[in-house]
């Protein structure tokens, strides 16, 4: 239908401008975005044990895996093999035109000698920082994978805090016995007492004027690795290997070109500090298919930076596509943001399975991130004993949310800046989701509403239901809801252009809709029979009745 991205884009962007719904809007699919294009290598295998590689588990054999890879760049590229047995390494390097092969046989595990991981100038959580070296790192390749069925673990236990609450008594008194230190409280356990200085230092390993990497080696084990970091890199395929157990974030792709996940698996322990999945930062031409993920933070996560940093990059997400992918324990199963500042579009998620997440789809941000996040479809989601909001677009991320009454009566309204974040043009169908502590949640922020979110086709099973703040432009059509707690069921707090068509309920309703502050206006009930609630409508806060016309 349209045979570039840049018309498919214009082609959405007009349609969601001009107030189409989701019915209204054409059929997209992914199928419109670019090919992702994947790497291809020569089938020149080189094993690792002819260059010294003992799989001992006793053996440090960082220096002939990398003599290996950097053997195989420079004959042209061709497969690495790292064959059965156990791999004790320190920090891998990849070089263009090599696949790194793990036979499923085979265990890389990366060493817990600190000294061999070098403090480098890197990235965290969207601000240039230092850090100590990945594990696993690649920067400006070409043509480059690691794949096979092997497992690849990052040894994270030994550079993460954790927790009291985290751990049971037992785990408890075994991590306290390891080493480390425990804060004053005696809540929190510390790798190292240079770990618990530098957790209370504020701005701790960032790279500003004045700051070197020798002066925050006092910090240096406060800086845990991101497992796996490409940065810049065109043409990377990750395929069908299991990775676990990283310092922080697993798979941390940066600014790449032509990325595909396939077959992947990725495994933090639940508790695992920053533990995510996998954090597409300012990439472009995306595939992640048929991967499972069980992390201890966000799932699949998609970012562009932070802040002034991220808008400076100003390098979005862009034309990529989730599918056939499974999400269990983690914060969030699709994940954008917090750090969107470089803005992210042409996103479509579709045949995900997410079970017994903190939240199911997560669109999350705050003032001062800036950035735009617009044109993401999403179909075909099953949730399961979602922890607390199946389906949630938050701009209050980290901060006080004010109170419904603070919100109503509240004439402070900051202005509007390149640092204020905006979410818009979202398309989402065929989702089913039984459990969850609440149904949808869309909080805006009063200079900035979240405009144009459609949902249709939605069955949502939860302890509560529905409510909408600071929203435009919210368009629900055959949506079933089933709340415990539904006094009221749908709560509607300054919002505008609010539409439910074919909207059905649980039998069992005690008010089906509370309308609050003054600037609530043109909320639309159609196709809806109200009767079966206990009450129907409950004004509050300033609202007035004409606010809202409902028709059977």
């Amino acid at each position: 239908m349209f045979n570039s991205p840049k018309k498919f884009y214009i082609a959405a962007l007009l349609l969601a401008t001009c107030g189409y719904t989701y019915a209204q809007a054409p059929a997209y699919s992914w199928k419109n975005l670019p090919k992702v294009l994947r790497p291809v290598f020569k089938k020149d295998t080189i094993n690792v044990l002819k260059y010294g590689a003992k799989p001992d588990g006793v053996t440090l054999n960082t220096k002939s895996i990398n003599n290996a890879i950097a053997a195989c760049s420079a004959e042209g590229g061709g497969v690495v093999l790292v064959p059965q047995g156990l791999f004790l390494t320190g920090p891998i390097v990849l070089k263009s035109n090599v696949n790194l092969h793990v036979s499923r046989a085979a265990l890389l595990q990366f060493t817990a000698d600190k000294s061999q991981y070098k403090i480098i100038e890197g990235n965290w959580e969207g601000h240039a920082a230092y850090r100590n070296e990945s594990p696993i790192s690649g920067t400006n390749l070409v043509n480059v994978a690691i794949t096979g069925e092997g497992v690849i673990d990052g040894n994270g236990e030994i550079w993460r805090a954790i927790g009291k609450d985290r751990l049971t008594e037992e785990e408890w008194k075994r991590k306290v016995a390891s080493g480390g230190v425990v804060s004053e409280n005696g809540r929190t356990w510390y790798p190292s007492e240079a770990y618990a200085k530098a957790a209370k230092t504020p701005r701790a390993g960032y790279i500003e004027p004045g700051s070197s990497a020798a002066a925050n080696e006092q910090y240096k084990d406060f800086f845990r690795p991101n497992m796996l970091v490409l940065t810049n890199c065109k043409k990377v395929l990750l395929q069908n290997a299991t990775f676990q157990n990283s310092p922080a974030w697993c798979l941390h792709t940066l600014m790449c070109q032509d990325l595909t996940l396939q077959g992947v698996k990725v495994r933090n322990p639940w508790n695992a500090q920053n533990g995510d999945g996998i954090d597409v930062e300012s990439c472009k031409n995306v595939m992640i298919d048929n991967s499972t993920f069980d992390c201890g933070d966000d799932g699949i996560c998609v970012k562009s930076g932070r802040d002034d940093e991220g808008r400076k990059r100003g390098m979005p997400t862009e034309n990529m596509i989730v599918k056939n992918s499974v999400v269990y324990r983690a914060h969030g199963g699709f994940v954008i943001g917090s750090e969107m500042s470089g803005g992210a579009r042409n996103i479509f998620v579709t045949d995900c399975t997410f079970m017994t997440t903190d939240i199911g789809l997560r669109f999350k941000t705050t003032r001062g991130r800036g950035g735009v996040v617009e044109n993401i479809f999403i179909k075909n989601i099953a949730m399961k004993d979602i922890i607390t909001s199946a389906i949630l677009f938050d701009m209050y991320y980290t901060g006080k949310s004010p109170t419904e009454e603070e919100m109503a009566n509240d004439n402070n309204i900051p202005p509007v800046t390149e640092a204020t974040p905006q979410f818009r043009n979202f398309y989402v169908s065929n989702v089913a989701c039984n459990g969850a502590d609440r149904g949808l949640m869309v909080r805006g922020l009063p200079e900035m509403s979240i405009k144009n979110i459609n949902l249709e086709n939605i069955t949502l099973k939860a302890k509560k239901g529905i409510d909408i703040i600071e929203g435009n432009g919210i368009n629900l059509k055959n949506v079933y809801v089933e709340a415990v707690e539904n006094n009221p069921l749908i709560s509607v707090v300054n919002s505008k252009n609010i539409k439910f068509d074919n909207l059905r309920y649980g039998a069992a309703t005690e008010l089906l809709f509370k309308i609050s502050g003054k600037k609530s206006e043109n909320v639309q009930v159609i196709n809806t029979d109200t009767s079966k609630a206990k009450s129907k409508v409950e004004f509050k806060n300033g609202a007035e009745s004409k606010v809202l016309t409902a028709a059977k």
